[in-house]
This record gives C-alpha cells, sequence and structure tokens, in this order.
C-alpha cells in the first residue's frame, strides 16, 4: 500500500511549532498515528489524555482502531493533537465562577456529570450548560480575575458518592483554598451590590426569556464540537425542573444552588410572583443570610417540613390512571367532599374575566354544579370528569384571592377552569388530608401589624425582592414588611428555611417553564410554546393568553424533520400539531421533550443508576448517531 504523508499539529508544542509530518499509509490506525506522533515530538510526557481532532469535519478521532481510510482521513486533512480535557470557567446559579478542567471531547451529558461529581452534586442529569447571557456593557472590568476561582488541580473523580472528609468531598480537603471554594459552594453566599444587580440580565419580556433558553448547549455533541474552546465561560444551570430524591444530608451543595437558580429566578423577574409572596422569599432570604452568616449548620430534614411538601404536592392534584395502578390510585387518593357555592369561570379568547356562582358538588372523581343549591337534586348543568385532570393553586392573600386553576383534558388538548373560593376555610377544604397545613402555609402569607419587629434592623431589601417593587416602595416601607414576614419563618433551621423557599417557588403558576418562540404549521404568525415537566403550552404572543396546553402522558410519539427543522407531535384522539423554531433549534425542543420524558422514568429503588443511553435515545435524534 502507498506511502503518504500526513501533517498533524501537536498543540503542547506551543502555536509558533511547525507540524509533525509522519509517514503513513492508509491501513494504519489512529492509535499508530498518535504513536509515531509521540516518537516524533521527542516529549516525554503522559499523553494518554490526548486525542486527535479532525478540524474540518469538526468532530473527534476517538476509535483508535479505526484505520485512516475508514475515517475518511486523506493528506489535506488537518489534524490537531490536543489534550481531551481543558480549562473552563464555570458560572454556578450562585454568581461563583470557577476555573476547573472539563472533558472536551464527549458529549456534553459526560461532560456535565464529570463536573456534578467533582462537585459533589448528585443528580447531574438535572442540569446542563448554556452560553452565558451577555451582561450590560463594562468597559472597566479590572475585577474578573479576582472573582475567579481555580480548581484545576482538583482531579475528576469517578466515584458516584465522594468519600468525604469534615463534611466535604476529600479532593476539597487537600488545601485551605479548596476547601474556601466548598464552603462558598455549599452556603448561599451575600448578595452583591445593587449597582451589581443593576448590571445582570434581566428578561422584559417572554421573548427575552426564550432568547435565555435558546443558549442550551447539545447534550449529544462535545463542546469542541459547539465551538467552545479552551478558557470559555458557561454556566451550570438546573435545566429540567424534576428534582428527584432530594436528600438534605447528601445533597449540600446540590440544595444551595437550586436555591440560588430560584433566587436569582425570582430577583431578576425571570418568573412572576405576587407581592405578598415576594415579601415572603424577601424574609425567607433575609433568614438564610442570617444563619449562612453564622456558625455552619448540618443540613438535616424535619417531620414538619416533610408535612408541608406533601401538603403542597397536593396542590398540584394529578388524577390519571395511566401512571398508576388502581390500587395505587385507591391508596393515594383523597378525593373532596365538598358541597358549596363557588365561583367559576372559563377563560375564552377577547372576553373579559367574568365569575358566576353555582352551587357545586365535588364528588369522588367529578365535580358537578348547578344554579342553586335548591336545583342540586336534579340533573347538572354541567358535570367536570378529574381524571387526568391538574389542579394549581392561583391564590393573593392581601388580595382576599383563593382560586384553583383546572386544566381539563379534551380531545384537542387541554382546557382552562377557575374555581373561585371565598376565603382560605373554604379553599382548604378543597384538600382535605392537608387542611391544616395549607392555612398554615396560607397564614405565612399574612403580616401582623401588632408584631413587634427592630425598626433599627437595617436590611439591604435591593438584594432581597425584585426591582419592580424596589421602585414601587421605599426602603423604609419594604423593611418592616418584609421584617413581620420574617416573624412567621424565623424558627427555621437553615435547612428547613432553603426547603420552604424551593417548596413556594415550586407552587408559583409559571414554575419550570422554558419558552420557545415557534412558527406553527397553517400559523401566519409567531407565537410561544412552553415546555413545562409535563405539560407543552401554547401561548399568545401578543396577548400572553395560554391557547392550548397538551400532556405528554397524552403523546404517543414525536418527530423531528432534521432537513425542514420541523417538530411534529401526535397525541391521543387523532390530534397532531407542528411547528418550526424562531428563537432556537429544534434540537433543544427535542431535547427538552426527550429529557422530561426519561426524567419520569426514573425511580427511588435505583436512585444511583443512570440509564445514559436512553437519555441519549430519548434526546439525541439522527445528528447524535
Amino acid at each position: 500500500m502507498a506511502v503518504w504523508d500526513l501533517s498533524v499539529t501537536v498543540e503542547d508544542l506551543g502555536a509558533d511549532a511547525p507540524p509533525i509530518t509522519v509517514s503513513v499509509t492508509s491501513d494504519l490506525h489512529i492509535g499508530g498515528v498518535i504513536l509515531k506522533l509521540v516518537e516524533k515530538s521527542q516529549v516525554k510526557r503522559d499523553w494518554s489524555d490526548h486525542a486527535l481532532w479532525w478540524e474540518q469535519k469538526q468532530q473527534w478521532l476517538l476509535r483508535t482502531a479505526w484505520t485512516l481510510e475508514k475515517c475518511g482521513i486523506q493528506a489535506d486533512a488537518v489534524l490537531i493533537f490536543m489534550a481531551q480535557h481543558k480549562s473552563l470557567r464555570l458560572g454556578l446559579p450562585n454568581g461563583l465562577t470557577l476555573r476547573l478542567r472539563a472533558c472536551f471531547s464527549g458529549p456534553v451529558f459526560r461532560t456535565v456529570l464529570g463536573i456534578c461529581k467533582m462537585l459533589n452534586i448528585r443528580r447531574p442529569e438535572e442540569l446542563s450548560l448554556l452560553r452565558p447571557v451577555e451582561e450590560k456593557k463594562r468597559k472597566k472590568d479590572k475585577d474578573l480575575s479576582e472573582e475567579l476561582h481555580d480548581l484545576t488541580e482538583v482531579p475528576l473523580t469517578s466515584v458516584s458518592r465522594p468519600c468525604l472528609y469534615n463534611g466535604m468531598p476529600a479532593h476539597f480537603a487537600d488545601s485551605l483554598q479548596t476547601e474556601k471554594v466548598y464552603k462558598m459552594l455549599s452556603v448561599s453566599q451575600p448578595a452583591p451590590a445593587p449597582e451589581a444587580i443593576a448590571k445582570l440580565y434581566r428578561p422584559a419580556s417572554v421573548v427575552d426569556k426564550a432568547h435565555i433558553h435558546s443558549r442550551w448547549l447539545d447534550s449529544s455533541r462535545s463542546l469542541m464540537q459547539q465551538g467552545v474552546q479552551e478558557n470559555d465561560r458557561l454556566w451550570l444551570r438546573f435545566k429540567y425542573y424534576c428534582f428527584h430524591d432530594l436528600e438534605p444530608k447528601y445533597d449540600v451543595v446540590r440544595l444551595t444552588q437550586m436555591y440560588e437558580q430560584a433566587r436569582w429566578a425570582i430577583l431578576l423577574e425571570d418568573i412572576d410572583c405576587t407581592e405578598e409572596e415576594m415579601l415572603l422569599f424577601g424574609a425567607i432570604q433575609y433568614h438564610i443570610n442570617k444563619l449562612s452568616l453564622s456558625e455552619p449548620q448540618t443540613m438535616t430534614s424535619s417531620p414538619a417540613m416533610d408535612d408541608l411538601d406533601s401538603a403542597l404536592q397536593g396542590l398540584e392534584v394529578k388524577l390519571d390512571g395511566a401512571e398508576s395502578s388502581p390500587q395505587d390510585m385507591l391508596e393515594n387518593l383523597t378525593a373532596p367532599e365538598l358541597n358549596d357555592y363557588l365561583k367559576i369561570f372559563r377563560p375564552k379568547r377577547l372576553t373579559l374575566k367574568g365569575y358566576k356562582q353555582y352551587w357545586f358538588k365535588f364528588k369522588d372523581a367529578s365535580i358537578s354544579y348547578y344554579k342553586s343549591k335548591e336545583e342540586s337534586l336534579g340533573e347538572p348543568i354541567q358535570q367536570i370528569n378529574l381524571k387526568g385532570c391538574e389542579a394549581a393553586p392561583d391564590v393573593n392573600v392581601a388580595g382576599q384571592k383563593f382560586c384553583i386553576k383546572l386544566l381539563i383534558p379534551a380531545p384537542e388538548g387541554m382546557n382552562e377552569v377557575y374555581l373561585r373560593c371565598e376565603n382560605e376555610e373554604q379553599y382548604s377544604r378543597l384538600f382535605q388530608s392537608e387542611v391544616q397545613s395549607i392555612l398554615s402555609f396560607l397564614a405565612m402569607q399574612q403580616t401582623n401589624p401588632n408584631t413587634h419587629t427592630d425598626d433599627s434592623m437595617s436590611i439591604n431589601t435591593h438584594s432581597l425582592v425584585s426591582p419592580r417593587y424596589s421602585k414601587k416602595y421605599k426602603v423604609k416601607q419594604l423593611t418592616p414588611r418584609i421584617l413581620e414576614a420574617y416573624q412567621n419563618v424565623a424558627q427555621l433551621s437553615l435547612t428547613d428555611a432553603l426547603l420552604r423557599f424551593l417548596q413556594i417557588w415550586q407552587a408559583l403558576p409559571d414554575f419550570g417553564i422554558s419558552f420557545v418562540v415557534v412558527r406553527f404549521k397553517g400559523s401566519r404568525k409567531d407565537e410561544v410554546l412552553g415546555i413545562a415537566p409535563n405539560r407543552l403550552i401554547r401561548i399568545d404572543l401578543g396577548v400572553g393568553d395560554v391557547v392550548k396546553t397538551w400532556r405528554y402522558n397524552n403523546m404517543r410519539q414525536w418527530n423531528v424533520n432534521w432537513d425542514i427543522r420541523q417538530v411534529a407531535i401526535e397525541f391521543d384522539g387523532n390530534v397532531n400539531m407542528a411547528f418550526s423554531c424562531v428563537t432556537a433549534d429544534c434540537k433543544i425542543v427535542h431535547e427538552f421533550i426527550g429529557g422530561y420524558i426519561f426524567m419520569s422514568t426514573r425511580s427511588r429503588e435505583q436512585s444511583d443508576t443512570l440509564n445514559e443511553e436512553l437519555f441519549h435515545k430519548l434526546t439525541g435524534g439522527h445528528e447524535a448517531l
């Protein structure tokens, strides 16, 4: 076989060094090429982490047994021999920026696994990497080097649960510097100055939010394949809002970073909340800041928090027989028994919201309503079957608004219905098994003007509430209201305060929704697709109203036409819809849908095993193959 010359650039020899030319034949395997390169370079060092990168094809040559002919490499190929692990600047949810070594050759999914193992974050499949959103321009940025914490010497561990030493992974206990970084990872950090907060990117519309969600990296491809270079800056964030198997004892870093992501989503108005909720968030933040500055506390869970957790989970009623057996349904379901006057509203486009009062009967898994109590012995105006229905709270304590939003399955999607209660007692009776917990939860949002607070306490309200409320109220007005709400949470431990904050965040109506601007097939205008943990939402871009909702468990199949970049989905009842993406690659939407379906397959029994192959099957698409 003919011998020909192949030129390869060895990155470690420097940018000015000429390429090394080796004589090869087409049947020489990649491993043989690497061996010739190492011998000719005459540099004695550990080359085990190095591999060949094919510049024209933008791909790694990791199959060392493959021949040059099989790979399709000819004499004109531009090859670079470089390290697979490189330095990366990683921005965390708490604002900390780390410099660490990350894998640039494997799929991003595996790169995130390695980073999370090193940082001691369990359930790494819930996180991913995205490109940072541009902050407001700063000409003089000399403090960046001071904000960088170097972890390049900390090894990427291969064990699933690292050994702990003095409450931290052993690989962080090697030096005082790395110990300090781990404490910053596992304890909530003080908020930056108002000037620094003002420079952070704040989405002003749903299109801005869609712009953020278009920056997720492809989990199936490597960092190098996506144009990420050594020392580039990326963000590590929770991508899938399905937090599985949360154990405060083992999840110190995970819980803290989750809290920080929730906190900044609220402060930067990435998610909407009521004024009472914002004050409560501010009070819990204030409490967490106080506890974090004092002596370190161990993460523990209390029975009271477990009760509240189950109560808040009860607010999202799931009556879907497809997800569990009839026996499980009977054991877990407490159907509300209620006969009372309630108000109902069915939103329709181009109409004002108007509630009408009827006599309601809640029995088993259905709701019937009548014109009056006297007519309740006859036929109802309508009977609503709750099978497959979802319920979410819509509560404003100060405004005496106690509503429940129902999403009811229909052949073409999900229909919205709002039920309005007169007061919190009537509202809580709809969730019989959790009445006391819900009443205490609602009481947390109420402020008591007679409660004694220390007015001399000075708190930085700009770091506790979003800019909207900082502009609406003066510090003198916000401070006493936050301190009043603080009295309701002042007795919580650090762990309970973090969990309480996360639970209230998860109860917000817009929690966990990622937005993409799309163009539906047959439509002439752009609309917004909301991707939630359990459903897809079609939103009118002009008005912001929900047009339609489709649940994943009604989905029969979804396909992506990679040539025309169109996503097509088929639901039960021969309901089909298709759309092309405007602000993001359709691969991002495909990965979100497949990712959430993958998250639903996890179980507590298999909590330590991660089916990476299944994740790539559901999220990869033909490009990954």
